[in-house]
């Protein structure tokens, strides 16, 4: 991955909270339980964004703190989706927006610290084996920006 690569991905990151929190923010009352074609709703969307991040903030440290070969924890997102302990249907979204804006800043912060050979350090994801800070940002640059277009899709049906 070149330089320039992965200064786009970090772009897009960073530019993931301002996408979700415009998206988010056109959405009527009436439309945040709606979905289509089977999808979570924007406010599970919102859960899903919060969780997703705090796990993405777990997995980022553990690849620059610990070991190369670090276990980075996977987890059942549609279990969780589905626990109604954790309210993804039915819990206002404001504290969950607040938990992704502030673990992605958490994050931007210490991506703007590394040094291209950081981009290099490796871990073992459980579910999907071998992982590293590249693969990282790459999924989680795209997250963000594919779940706005997510809710975006619900909200304009």
């Amino acid at each position: 991955m070149t330089v320039d690569d992965l200064q786009t991905l970090v772009t897009d990151y960073n530019r993931g909270v301002a996408e979700v929190d415009s998206v988010i923010a056109a959405v009527p009352a009436a439309l945040m339980d709606a979905s289509i074609d089977g999808e979570w709703s924007p406010r599970m969307v919102i859960h899903h964004l919060a969780d997703s991040e705090t796990n993405s903030y777990v997995r980022l440290r553990r690849l620059l703190a610990e070991e190369s070969g670090t276990t980075i924890q996977g987890y059942d997102e549609a279990r969780w989706a589905k626990a109604p302990e954790l309210g993804y249907e039915s819990a206002p979204i404001e504290e969950s927006l607040a938990v992704f804006r502030a673990v992605r800043a958490a994050s931007s912060a210490v991506l703007a610290r590394l040094s291209l050979e950081d981009f290099s350090r490796r871990g073992v994801h459980t579910d999907s084996g071998d992982y590293s800070l590249q693969d990282w940002l790459r999924i989680y640059a795209a997250h963000a920006l594919e779940h706005a277009d997510q809710i975006r899709r619900a909200a304009t049906n």
